[in-house]
């Protein structure tokens, strides 16, 4: 990646800053996940479904902080691919709940040593002290956008 340039509140904004490494853990879980067409967001929501007992839509989106319509949007193209079953709730004939297919199990197998080979090259370039403290750090902004979200 290219040098920063300190320019008062733009390059080194915290802002900028976590969409660089954003994009840079995207480049990093591409080239570990060898072209698959599984996205990062596709992967959580694949992960998702599979630590829950067929949850709802409505369910993934607070599970994952992806937003409705975006959501709605990944599980489609999910079910289109066939990773992910769809059916309507026996107690709400208008909520969906999902499933993971056979080939989203196998699929999701198959991806979670991408994932983790990503994390781990994330974390290596934070001295080991540090990585912990990161990880917290990163979890509670998202806690705290989860939050801020539920109350607009």
């Amino acid at each position: 990646m290219g040098q920063l340039v300190k320019d008062g509140e733009g390059l080194h904004s915290a802002m900028h800053l976590l969409h660089r490494a954003g994009q840079w853990a995207d480049v990093l879980y591409a080239a570990e996940s060898g072209g698959s067409d599984l996205t990062p967001r596709q992967f959580a929501v694949l992960k998702a479904i599979a630590d829950s007992d067929e949850p709802s839509q409505s369910g993934l989106v607070s599970m994952t902080g992806i937003d409705r319509s975006t959501m709605a949007e990944i599980v489609s193209r999910l079910v289109d691919k066939g990773l992910v079953v769809r059916e309507r709730t026996r107690r709400d004939a208008r909520m969906y709940a999902v499933r993971l297919s056979t080939a989203g199990e196998e699929v999701l197998n198959a991806t979670l040593p991408a994932v983790r080979s990503t994390d781990d090259k994330i974390l290596s370039v934070l001295p080991v002290g540090l990585r912990e403290s990161f990880i917290a750090a990163l979890a509670s902004i998202v806690e705290t956008s989860g939050n801020h979200r539920q109350k607009e």
